[in-house]
């Protein structure tokens, strides 16, 4: 038997004479290697995180919704203890009453059972149900349901011992979880001796008393005793949770080219976007004469920014920007409204404002439109206009 990696491929003509008498097992190594191992070492990024949750992988604990469903139930039996009870004794009685009359086909008493049955199990049941939900809800942040988590898939029919033993057995992982094991039933154990020894007197009085007080003692007993094991496992689900989300997010790491290739596929090429910002710029480039040259005033940064500021109140409810630009094109925009007498207003605060939250064509919002009066104001005067 011989176990190679995908690299000794490269020498696959020197083992031909060696492998004709062999059995050969091949077994990646990489099944052995851990998230570090692998390259991925960078912290999960928000879309793949998002992605995962829509393909229903999120961090979550089992040990979470078993305790919800063992500690609900338990509470719903206390408290509905009286009512089951009564409900079993006139189960009894109905079939005792019964058992030796004709008056009852074999079909009444099945649907009788069942009726009693559903009647005794459905109030139980459901609030397990409800447990069960509210430990996911609980967990996931909110009402999650995907399908992609039993799709079948042919990849995982193929084996992966490596990782399963490393996960498994050779692992923090795998002794979290023994230990988790040990530990619940070692305090499950103690716990109960705890109770039944602190009891042992009246129980070996049981023989003394009624039945009925023999059974509601043992009933409180056993009440007390499952109470201690659900709050004990939702005690060891808490830390539990906390690792396993640990866990995830290590198994949610990237390699720093998973990274770049999610930031191509999300933000686009740089190489595409640059030339697509060279187009954009040579063709404002070629409007900005002739917006420039309608405007009525530049207001100025007085380095960074420039914005062209356009009114005509025959036509237009208030103020538009007509040209924006930052650096270069700031530079070039003042330029052109030297050369076609157009006024330059610096103004530092409403030159970024405008620039960043104004779009070419739009109308000035409101909290910038007694700023602008003033401005349009001043440079009319200058102009003479009205």
């Amino acid at each position: 038997m011989i176990i190679k990696s995908k690299n000794d491929y490269c020498f696959e003509p020197f083992y031909e004479t060696q492998l004709e008498s062999q059995t050969e097992l091949i077994i990646d190594l990489q099944w052995f290697a851990s998230a570090e191992e692998e390259g991925r070492t960078e912290e999960p990024s928000e879309h793949k995180l998002r992605k995962a949750r829509e393909e229903g992988r999120v961090a979550k604990s089992t040990e979470i919704n078993g305790a919800l469903v063992l500690l609900l139930p338990v509470i719903a039996i206390i408290i509905l203890a009286p009512w089951i009870f009564k409900s079993c004794v006139e189960i009894i009685k109905f079939y005792f009453g019964r058992c030796v009359s004709a008056e009852l086909t074999d079909s009444a008493l099945v649907d009788a059972f069942y009726n009693y049955f559903i009647k005794l199990v459905l109030p139980i049941g459901l609030t397990a149900m409800v447990a069960g939900v509210v430990g996911n809800i609980v967990q996931t942040k909110g009402f999650l349901f995907s399908t992609k988590p039993i799709e079948p898939k042919f990849s995982k029919i193929l084996p992966k011992f490596g990782q399963y033993f490393k996960k498994t057995i050779f692992s923090m992982e795998g002794a979290f979880n023994v230990f988790k094991s040990l530990f619940k039933v070692v305090i499950l154990f103690v716990a109960s001796y705890i109770i039944i020894s602190s009891d042992l007197e009246t129980l070996l009085s049981m023989m003394n008393v009624s039945l009925w007080s023999g059974v509601c003692y043992i009933a409180k007993m056993a009440a007390k005793i499952l109470l201690v094991a659900a709050v004990v496992f939702l005690g060891v689900a808490i830390p539990d949770y906390f690792v396993q989300k640990k866990q995830f997010m290590e198994s949610m790491k990237m390699t720093k080219q998973e990274v770049k290739q999610e930031y191509k596929d999300m933000e686009g090429d740089p190489l595409v976007k640059s030339r697509l910002r060279q187009q954009m710029r040579n063709l404002l480039y070629q409007n900005l004469p002739k917006a420039v040259s309608e405007a009525d005033v530049v207001i100025t940064n007085p380095t960074h920014y420039a914005v062209a500021v356009k009114y005509d109140k025959n036509v237009m409810q208030a103020p538009i920007v007509n040209a924006k630009g930052e650096d270069e094109i700031a530079m070039r925009i003042k330029s052109l409204a030297k050369e076609n007498n157009v006024e330059i207003v610096e103004n530092k605060l409403l030159a970024r404002e405008l620039y960043t939250k104004v779009e070419i064509g739009d109308i000035i919002p409101e909290e910038y439109l007694q700023a602008m009066a003033i401005i349009l104001a001043k440079v009319y005067k200058l102009k003479g206009k009205r």
